[in-house]
C-alpha cells in the first residue's frame, strides 16, 4: 500500500466502532456508491455527518483496505442525496426518512440555509408542525455546538463520553466553567472526580492556591475518607491531607473552611476534644438515623408470666429448648420497638431469630425478614424456613446506576412504608449509614426493628459503623449471645474464632476434621498448594464443586494478593481450550466459566431466570457489590457475556460494562462478608501490621461451614490474633443519638 496522503469526501454511512473514552473510531464512508473503512480518532461525528478526510491507505490483516485518517473536516452537505441522508440519519430527532426526503424534494440545496435562518418555512412541508419545525432548528444549532464543544474539550484532554455529559449538564456555559473554575465539574458530574477537573485547571491556568482549588481539594479528601468507611475526619487529619494532596501550605486549606461551612458543603463540630469536618450529606444522614432509630425505640409492656407460659408451649410445638439469654431476647423483642442481638458464631442466633418469628407469627403479626446481601438473605431463608430478601429488595429498588443515581429510588420511603409488624434484618454489620438510612425512611413508628449480627465482623464497605455505634450509644435494648452450643462446640471453626476474638492462641498441629495449617514460607509453595486444595482436595472432603470452595486473602496486590491469584487460578481451573470463547479486557481474559465477581452496585442491571426449557419464571433489576456466579456464555458477535448468579439469575453484560466484573477465584476477606462457603482456603504469609489483625482473621475464619485451611505461616496467624490494632473508623451516630435522646 502506499503512503500518499489521500483526500476522500463522503457521508457517514454508519460508525462500526467507537470508543468514547479516546474518540476511536472505525466507520463506514460512502461516496458515489463506493464504501471505504476508515480508522481514526474523531471529536464527535453522527451517522449521517458529511466527512472530508484526509490520510493513507493501509492493509488490515482481517478487515482489508482503510484508510488511515490523519486529519479532517465536517462539511455541510452539498449535493442533495447527502443532505437527505444526514437528515434521514436519526442524527436529528424526530426527522425519519420518509420526512427527510420531503424536506430536501422541497427546498433543494437551499435546505441547511433554510433550517438555519428561516426555520419557520419547515411548516411548508406535509408532516411539519410549528412545534416540530422549531425542534428541528433547535436541534440543528445545537449538533453543530455540540461539536464545536467536543472540539474545544479534547484540547483538555477530556474524553467524548465525558464531553458528552459535560455538555449535557451545561450547554453553552461549558466554556465559562471551564475557564474559570473546571472544580464545578468534579461537584456536578459523576466519573470526574478532583484528579481530572485538576488536570483541566492547570491546562486551563489556574494558580495552584486558587480558593476554587481548595475548595474542591477539601471536598476530594472528605469523600476520600468516605470511601475509606469515614463519615468525617478530624480538623487536623483533614489540613494535613489536603495540603499534601494540593502541595500548598495546611494554613491555606483552614483559610477556606469558613466559607464552605456558610455554603453548607461542610459541617464542624467541636466533639469529644476535637474538631469534626463532615460532608453536608454524612453529617444529616447520621442525624436522621439517629431520630429515626428513637423513635421507633418504644417500651410495649408485657407480663413476664404470661410470657414464659407462653413461650413453654412455643418451645414444646417448635421442639426446642432455648437458654435463658435466648428467651431473654425474645422477651426484650417482644418489650422494645427497637431491639439489637448480636453474637459470634455457634451461639444460636438462628435459633433465636426462629424463636422471634414464631412467637410473633402466633400472635397474628406480620414479620418481613431480609439481609445486607443475596448469599446473606438465602442463609436467612434456608435456616428460618420463611422467605429473607436483599435489604435492596425489600424497599423495592427501581431504576439508576451508581454513575447515575438521579434515576434510582427506593419505592418504599416515608410516603409509601412497608407493610408489616415486624421487621428482623441478619448480618447488621454489613450495613453502612446510607442503607440503614433508607431502611429506616420505609418503617413506620410502632413497627417493631430487630437487627441481628455479629459486631466482632469487621465494618461495612460503606462509609459508618452501624452496628457498633447503636450499641455504643447504649441508647437500645441489646442481648448478648455469649453460650457456644453443644453441636457448635464440636466445631473447630466455631471455637477457634472464639479464641481469636478473645485473643487466644490456636492450637494448630492439624488433629482437627475442620480447621488446618499447612506451614509453608515459599510464595509458589503456597500457591501450588493451593492451586491443589481447591481443584483436587476440599470438593470431595466438604461435598462441594470447585467453585463452592473460596480463597481468601487480605490484600489485592502482591504475591498472594488477589490480583496475581485470580490470574493463576484461572489458568489451573478453567483453562484456555477450543470450545470456550474468551475476551480481553483491560488486565483480564474473560473465559466461559470463570467465577467472576460484581464490584460495584448497579440497580439498573436486568436478571431473569429460566426453567430449562428457556421460559422466564423470575426477573428483576440489581445486581450488587460482591455478588459471585460464572460466566455461562460470551456472545462475540453481539459483544454480550453472560453470567449467572445465585438462584439461576442470568445476567447479560455489555462489553463496554466488562469493568463491572472481576475474576472471584480468590477474593478479598472483606469483601467475603455476608458470604458462607463450604470450604475456605487462606494463604498467610506476610503483610502490613495495620491490615493483618484480629478483627480481618476473625472475618476470614467465620466464613467457613464445614473446612478452614491456613497455608503459610502459623507465626503470622499468631501474630495476627494479639494484634488488636485495627484501622479506626471515623464514625458519630452514636453522639448523634445521645444528642437527640
Amino acid at each position: 500500500m502506499g503512503t500518499e496522503v489521500e483526500t476522500l469526501e463522503g457521508y457517514v454511512d454508519r460508525i462500526v466502532f467507537r470508543n468514547d473514552e479516546n474518540g476511536y473510531t472505525v466507520l463506514s464512508l460512502v461516496n458515489d456508491d463506493i464504501e471505504v473503512t476508515c480508522v481514526g480518532t474523531f471529536s464527535f461525528i453522527d451517522e449521517g455527518e458529511y466527512l472530508c478526510l484526509k490520510g493513507t491507505y493501509t492493509e488490515h490483516s482481517i478487515y482489508g483496505e482503510q484508510l488511515k485518517v490523519e486529519s479532517y473536516e465536517v462539511k455541510e452537505p452539498t449535493d442533495l442525496f447527502s443532505m437527505e441522508r444526514y437528515l434521514g440519519s436519526g442524527a436529528i430527532k424526530g426527522i425519519g426518512t420518509a420526512l427527510a426526503a420531503r424536506i430536501v424534494r422541497k427546498f433543494k440545496k437551499d435546505t441547511f440555509r433554510i433550517i438555519e435562518e428561516e426555520p419557520e418555512r419547515l411548516i411548508e412541508v406535509k408532516g411539519i408542525s410549528e412545534r416540530i419545525a422549531k425542534d428541528i432548528a433547535v436541534q440543528f444549532e445545537e449538533k453543530r455546538e455540540l461539536r464545536s464543544a467536543m472540539i474545544f474539550l479534547q484540547q483538555y484532554g477530556i474524553s467524548l463520553n465525558l464531553g458528552v455529559k459535560i455538555y449535557e449538564k451545561y450547554g453553552a456555559r461549558t466554556y465559562g466553567i471551564l475557564k474559570e473554575n473546571p472544580y464545578k465539574l468534579a461537584e456536578d458530574i459523576k466519573g470526574i472526580g478532583f484528579r481530572i477537573a485538576d488536570e483541566i485547571a492547570t491546562k486551563v491556568g489556574i494558580g495552584s492556591d486558587s480558593d476554587f482549588r481548595i475548595k474542591a481539594g477539601i471536598l476530594h479528601v472528605i469523600q476520600e475518607a468516605s470511601v475509606q468507611g469515614h463519615t468525617y475526619l478530624p480538623e487536623n487529619i483533614l489540613y494535613q491531607k489536603t495540603a499534601q494532596v494540593l502541595s500548598v501550605d495546611p494554613e491555606k486549606v483552614e483559610h477556606q473552611i469558613m466559607d464552605m461551612v456558610i455554603n453548607k458543603q461542610i459541617i464542624v463540630k467541636q466533639e469529644e476534644e476535637e474538631k469534626r469536618i463532615y460532608s453536608s450529606y454524612y453529617y444529616y444522614t447520621e442525624l436522621n438515623c439517629a431520630r429515626m432509630l428513637l423513635d421507633l425505640n418504644v417500651s410495649y409492656p408485657y407480663k413476664e408470666k404470661e410470657f414464659y407460659e407462653q413461650m413453654k408451649k412455643l418451645e414444646k410445638i417448635m421442639k426446642m429448648d432455648l437458654d435463658e439469654m435466648q428467651r431473654t431476647a425474645v422477651l426484650e423483642a417482644v418489650r422494645n420497638g427497637l431491639l439489637i442481638i448480636t453474637g459470634g458464631p455457634g451461639t444460636g442466633k438462628t435459633t433465636t431469630i426462629n424463636a422471634i418469628i414464631q412467637f410473633f407469627e402466633q400472635e397474628g403479626m406480620d414479620v418481613l425478614l431480609a439481609a445486607p446481601t443475596g448469599r446473606a438473605a438465602k442463609r436467612m431463608s434456608e435456616t428460618t424456613g420463611h422467605e429473607a430478601q436483599t435489604i435492596h429488595r425489600l424497599l423495592e429498588l427501581t431504576g439508576g446506576t451508581e454513575e447515575n443515581e438521579q434515576g434510582m429510588r427506593f419505592e418504599r420511603n416515608q410516603e409509601n412504608p412497608l407493610e408489616t409488624d415486624v421487621v428482623i434484618i441478619d448480618e447488621m454489620s454489613m450495613v453502612d449509614i446510607s442503607l440503614l438510612h433508607a431502611l429506616l425512611k420505609a418503617i413506620v413508628i410502632g413497627t417493631k426493628v430487630i437487627f441481628v449480627g455479629d459486631v466482632n465482623q469487621l465494618p461495612s464497605v460503606g462509609p459508618g459503623n452501624v452496628l457498633k455505634d447503636m450499641i455504643a450509644s447504649h441508647s437500645f435494648s441489646v442481648v448478648r449471645l455469649t453460650k457456644i452450643f453443644r453441636q457448635a462446640a464440636e466445631s473447630d471453626i466455631v471455637m477457634n474464632a472464639h479464641k481469636i476474638n478473645d485473643g487466644e492462641m490456636l492450637t494448630l498441629d492439624n488433629k482437627s476434621r475442620d480447621f488446618f495449617l499447612l506451614e509453608r514460607n515459599q510464595t509458589n509453595t503456597i500457591i501450588g498448594i493451593v492451586i491443589q486444595l481447591v481443584r483436587d482436595k476440599m470438593p470431595k472432603y466438604v461435598g462441594a464443586s470447585v467453585y463452592d470452595v473460596q480463597v481468601l486473602t487480605p490484600m489485592r496486590k502482591g504475591e498472594l494478593g488477589v490480583e496475581r491469584l485470580n490470574q493463576i487460578l484461572q489458568e489451573y481451573l478453567n483453562p484456555a481450550s477450543g470450545d470456550k470463547k474468551e475476551k480481553k479486557y483491560n488486565q483480564y481474559i474473560f473465559r466461559e466459566g470463570d467465577k467472576v465477581m460484581q464490584i460495584k452496585n448497579n440497580y439498573q442491571l436486568a436478571w431473569e431466570v429460566k426453567s430449562k426449557y428457556g421460559i422466564t419464571t423470575d426477573a428483576g433489576t440489581g445486581v450488587f457489590n460482591g455478588d459471585c456466579g460464572i460466566i455461562k456464555e460470551i456472545n462475540l458477535y453481539a459483544e454480550t457475556l453472560t453470567v449467572q448468579y445465585e438462584e439461576g439469575k442470568l445476567v447479560e453484560y455489555g462489553f463496554s460494562m466488562l469493568d463491572e466484573l472481576e475474576h472471584a477465584y480468590a477474593i478479598t476477606i472483606h469483601k467475603s462478608q455476608g458470604s458462607e462457603y463450604p470450604a475456605v482456603v487462606m494463604p498467610i504469609l506476610t503483610g502490613p501490621k495495620i491490615l493483618f489483625n484480629r478483627n480481618l482473621l476473625y472475618t476470614a475464619v467465620t466464613r467457613a461451614k464445614k473446612c478452614v485451611t491456613v497455608v503459610g505461616s502459623s507465626q503470622m496467624i499468631q501474630s495476627m490474633i494479639a494484634n488488636e490494632n485495627q484501622v479506626k473508623r471515623c464514625s458519630s451516630l452514636y453522639i448523634r443519638i445521645k444528642e437527640l435522646e
